[in-house]
């Protein structure tokens, strides 16, 4: 979507901080002996409390609340009777819809005890997507996005997953822009113009460039025994710096 008013504005921002509350209550939970069911259930408790209901369930008919991943799985899990075990890679992604707005976060971390490849990985994956949020303005390319994510990942050495994609949000879950890519595409001509609301999610690997869909239609998954880290967050493009809407 694009900005048209402040109560556009206050409106993404009443959902994004919902959903940035929602990670924060499920990371709380996230620890040995859970189920990713109770951790979902624990997210679904949290929106409900504000109103807001999950975006993917209601887009997509989703089967969870929110999308929790563990270890080769890289986004979409399906919440279940998986139980979280120490040194256990998470990814939490949630997003939700209150009042006709949608906002889409994402957080990747550890279940203690922490290990320094993991938390190297979890950490360099968001201060990627922070770099590129910093750098966007109206008047960008869109394509910068992938350049930066891209040229981030090789100084970390790290690997880019390349068919995983930001997009724009705001009136819907998935929306125009549609295919940010994160990699740098020259003949992508598009522009960001002030009030563009999209996310921005660079995932990053040790390995693999290109996750795979499993049987359940859902989950997708790297094929090889590589890690991979996913930060997002919803931002709005303005002349100046970006308005995160879903930071804490």
């Amino acid at each position: 979507m694009t900005i048209e008013s402040q109560y556009d504005i206050d409106q993404l921002s009443r959902i994004g901080k919902i959903v940035a509350f929602t990670i924060e209550e499920m990371k709380k939970s996230a620890e040995p002996g859970i189920t990713t069911q109770q951790l979902d259930d624990i997210g679904r408790d949290v929106l409900a409390r504000y109103g807001a209901v999950s975006a993917p369930m209601k887009t997509f008919g989703f089967p969870g609340h929110t999308c929790i991943s563990l270890n080769s799985e890289v986004a979409h899990g399906i919440p279940g009777n998986r139980v979280l075990q120490a040194g256990d890679l998470i990814n939490i992604d949630v997003s939700a819809e209150l009042n006709g707005y949608y906002a889409d976060a994402g957080h990747s971390f550890q279940i203690p005890p922490y290990t320094t490849k993991v938390e190297q990985l979890c950490k360099y994956t968001y201060s990627t997507m922070m770099k590129v949020i910093l750098s966007l303005r109206a008047g960008v390319k869109l394509n910068q996005i992938g350049k930066i994510i891209q040229d981030e990942a090789r100084k970390g050495g790290y690997r880019v997953v390349q068919n995983l994609c930001s997009h724009g949000v705001g009136k819907a879950l998935h929306e125009e822009p549609y295919d940010i890519l994160p990699y740098y595409e020259p003949r992508d001509r598009r522009v960001l113009k002030a009030g563009q609301v999209i996310t921005i999610e660079p995932f990053l690997s040790t390995g693999a460039e290109y996750v795979v869909e499993q049987a359940d239609g859902w989950t997708l998954t790297v094929p090889d025994r590589s890690l991979a880290a996913q930060h997002e967050h919803t931002i709005i493009i303005t002349n100046g710096r970006p308005i995160i809407v879903t930071a804490c």
